[in-house]
């Protein structure tokens, strides 16, 4: 079965919301076998939400609409749904009883224009809505199925999941979608492309997928199959050979961000860690504890961006930084050692570096970065340069720290 899905709402078509459910039915739809084909955002014209209900339904054996199912005048999609399917509407009298009843329920008045909700096209089945006064309706016609769910996502994902979702499952079919996704970093895409193309390319029921975000690539593959344990085995294969060819860039083989693997790392070592950070302003620290349990390895911080504080909290020495700068590999080596000494952490973490938009020279130009890591036996060292703007610059700078964490576990010494 192939579905495509319609937003409708001006309010989309502005830089102000974004569709978000339509991620989550995505997710939902190809977890059953069915595989959504296309997207499509509308404004709330009734003419225009018709047309693409039409438009649809000619291409896809099932359809889904959010939104436009509230009791205002800018509220279409019933209507446009009757239109496109030559269907006259009609007053659902249960279904009017059933938003009274709601109103009653909360000790307000229910105003005229509720009453639009209740109007149902010929032949529709209405979908209760224990959340909300717009009811979803499930409607058939000629072999196609159109569903109309409520815009918000606290009512629009507990009726497709207790009331959809089930239905669906009985007409799915046993076509199943089996992905993986592997994440890399420290190199460009252009270049993770070059390494990997020559063997995915061998692989024709495999759809792969590069996707470049800052400071890492990921690699989406998908396989649509009938027969799931095969395919499996299939998807298994080129993961391996495709971390044989990206070798130690791959981060993770399970869709996992970096932050989450380092913590795993932290974990299984039964390591702590401590950060200085300057050019990041406490970034690392945030999107490591954003995991749960982060008490557990992370002793704390510091966000030392003045020199005076890179010397008078974690006991850099003035002298270092009027010789080699701010901005060096010296000063984010003492940095390192400096933060893991103070805190009693078994790691210590320095960054420094430039993310602009000024600041920068010929020497050390803006997305300069300098991070070390020290154990207090040994120390290990990285530097980049990085494009784009601050925040851009930010993110990479905090990548780079955390895949040095990641390359100090998982590769011996000397191999970084």
């Amino acid at each position: 079965m192939q579905a495509e899905i319609i937003a409708v709402g001006a309010e989309l078509l502005t830089p102000y919301r974004q569709d978000t459910n339509s991620l989550f039915l995505t997710d939902r739809l190809n977890r059953m076998g069915i595989e959504v084909t296309r997207k499509t955002i509308v404004g709330d014209d009734r003419k225009q939400i018709a047309g693409t209900f039409a438009e649809a339904l000619r291409r896809a054996e099932l359809v889904i609409s959010i939104g436009g199912l509230g009791p205002t005048e800018d509220d279409q999609t019933r209507e446009a749904a009757a239109e496109a399917l030559g269907r006259r509407l009609r007053r659902d009298e249960a279904v009017l009883r059933e938003i009274q009843e709601r109103f009653r329920r909360y000790g307000r008045a229910m105003a005229p224009v509720n009453e639009r909700q209740a109007l149902v096209p010929e032949g529709a089945e209405p979908l209760p809505n224990p959340n909300g006064t717009a009811p979803g309706l499930w409607i058939e016609a000629d072999g196609r199925l159109l569903v109309l769910l409520p815009g918000p996502p606290r009512e629009l994902m507990p009726m497709f999941l207790g009331q959809v979702e089930p239905r669906l499952r009985e007409r799915a079919g046993d076509r199943r979608l089996l992905t993986r996704e592997l994440r890399t970093t420290g190199l460009p895409e252009a270049d993770v492309e070059q390494l990997i193309a020559p063997i995915y390319t061998r692989y024709e029921g495999v759809q792969t997928t590069l996707l470049a975000a800052p400071g890492e690539v990921q690699i989406h593959l998908r396989a649509w199959t009938r027969q799931p344990e095969q395919a499996a085995r299939t998807l298994d294969e080129l993961v391996e050979r495709i971390t044989l060819a990206l070798g130690r860039h791959v981060f993770t083989t399970q869709g996992e961000a970096l932050e989450e693997v380092v913590a795993r790392l932290l974990n299984a070592h039964h390591a702590t860690l401590a950060l200085a950070e300057s050019i990041t302003g406490g970034l690392i620290a945030q999107r490591l504890t954003s995991i749960p349990g982060s008490s557990s390895y992370l002793v704390g911080g510091i966000v030392c961006y003045s020199n005076e504080v890179k010397t008078a909290w974690v006991g850099v020495p003035g002298e270092l930084i009027r010789q080699k700068g701010a901005v060096s590999a010296e000063v984010a080596l003492a940095l390192a050692q400096q933060i893991r000494e103070r805190s009693g952490a078994a790691l210590g973490l320095g960054i420094t570096g430039i993310a602009g938009p000024g600041g920068g020279t010929a020497e050390k130009p803006v997305g300069t970065v300098f991070v070390a890591l020290s154990d207090g036996r040994r120390a290990l060292e990285r530097s980049a340069h990085f494009p784009g703007d601050r925040e851009r610059i930010r993110w990479q700078a905090s990548q780079l720290a955390l895949d040095l964490i990641r390359r100090y576990f998982q590769f011996p010494a000397g191999q970084h």
